[in-house]
């Protein structure tokens, strides 16, 4: 009799149990095309689950900003190299390269590289300056910032949300309004990598 009391109230327990998940649970919508979906849609990880309209306004102004702060990065990345070369130059450490004077390809051919005669690597030309230990270390450390948040908008874009999409092509207008109000005419004229976007690293 006990035994049939007990069972009772296991069982009774058990839909006391399910009763509190009546409530609808809310899934994250997922797309794979063009899509203006508000609720349930998730940003990236299942925790970023907009479940109001006022969730999504103020993920559609974080993702904005996330854009203007890519397009801040890209800036202090490149105004931070250029500031190390002249620091490095002024060391001596950085020596300064003269146009070349060379007459013709193939006594270039001859000279430089592996050396046909003797096997080895010419030493002539070094490819670049030694960067100090600080210095390196914090080059890598927005080199990968920068990939890190560049990858990040690009999983954003890759909601099909138009208003996401809307989000981080605005962030990165008008963080590049902002960042770019000057340039450096001989670095975009002799460069043809300096207009790096976000699809590049």
């Amino acid at each position: 009799m006990n035994h049939d009391h007990n069972m009772h109230i296991l069982e009774h327990g058990g839909h006391g149990g399910h009763g509190g998940h009546d409530m609808p649970m809310h899934e994250c919508t997922m797309d794979m095309l063009w899509n203006t979906n508000v609720i349930d849609t998730c940003i990236v990880f299942r925790s970023w689950h907009i479940t109001s309209t006022a969730a999504f306004a103020f993920s559609f102004l974080a993702i904005v900003g996330l854009g203007v702060f890519y397009e801040y990065l890209r800036i202090f990345s490149r105004r931070f190299d250029q500031n190390l070369a002249q620091s490095l130059r002024a060391k001596g450490k950085a020596p300064i390269r003269l146009p070349s004077t060379r007459s013709s390809p193939e006594r270039d051919n001859g000279n430089a590289g592996l050396g046909l005669t003797t096997g080895r690597l010419s030493k002539a030309s070094p490819p670049g300056t030694p960067v100090p230990l600080i210095p390196r270390l914090t080059r890598a450390a927005l080199y990968g910032a920068t990939v890190f948040l560049s990858f990040f908008l690009m999983l954003v874009f890759m909601t099909y949300n138009a208003y996401l999409i809307l989000a981080v092509v605005l962030g990165a207008a008008i963080g590049h309004f902002i960042f770019g109000s000057s340039m450096d005419t001989d670095a975009v004229l002799g460069d043809s990598t300096n207009g790096k976007g976000m699809a590049c690293h």
